[in-house]
């Protein structure tokens, strides 16, 4: 039971932290509400799960197999996130708008994970700490993941709803562009260590 505990908080503690998930749902529920986020929320989720559940039936052995692949993936991954930081920044800040652009869908929140720095890690770490090599390993895969299915919906959830709670705050589109440009801004921090990685590896 402590094990399960375990895992639980660091599932809690890993899911409910900002990261590049969090500022997206959160972006996402407030131009477009919680109800046309949903699809992300859930692809997210969903998406992390299997994750999860590949990286412990050894899919991180093929990274160690060819060390290039991670780097690519790793490249790949910055520059996605910098060009959704762009998207963000020019949301259109009226909901109402109906040139707006549409709300990220299930399969884009599922397929972010595997360019998403803060998933491959949370994921590594989580195999790596709460799994032992032996008969038991895949029924403690399977509880890893079923534990961070259960747990991110709530923790990414409060993001979305704050994001949908502040429309009745930022309800000019000034305030809205400022949050969206925050909110880009913040992104854009969140990659500037795995730039700083890619970069050392360059200059070795």
């Amino acid at each position: 039971m402590e094990y399960l505990y375990a895992v639980v908080l660091f599932a809690v503690s890993s899911s409910v932290t900002p990261g590049p998930n969090n500022i997206m749902v959160m972006t996402s529920g407030l131009n477009f509400g919680a109800r046309k986020s949903l699809p992300l929320l859930m692809g997210i989720c969903v998406g992390f799960t299997v994750m999860l559940l590949l990286v412990g039936f050894g899919f991180s052995q093929i990274f160690d197999m060819f060390p290039g692949l991670h780097f690519v993936i790793k490249c790949v991954g910055v520059a996605y996130l910098l060009y959704l930081a762009y998207l963000i920044a020019g949301s259109s800040s009226t909901v109402e708008s109906s040139d707006q652009s549409k709300p990220f869908t299930f399969m884009k929140g599922a397929l972010f994970q595997w360019i998403n720095a803060k998933a491959w890690v949370v994921a590594t770490g989580a195999i790596a700490a709460f799994t032992s090599v032996g008969a038991n390993f895949l029924s403690q895969n399977l509880m890893i993941a079923m534990t961070f299915f259960v747990v991110s919906f709530p923790c990414v959830g409060v993001w979305l709803l704050f994001g949908s709670l502040l429309k009745n705050v930022l309800n000019s589109s000034k305030r809205r562009r400022i949050f969206n440009y925050m909110m880009s801004g913040l992104l854009v921090l969140s990659v500037v260590p795995v730039v700083s990685e890619i970069v050392k590896q360059f200059s070795i």
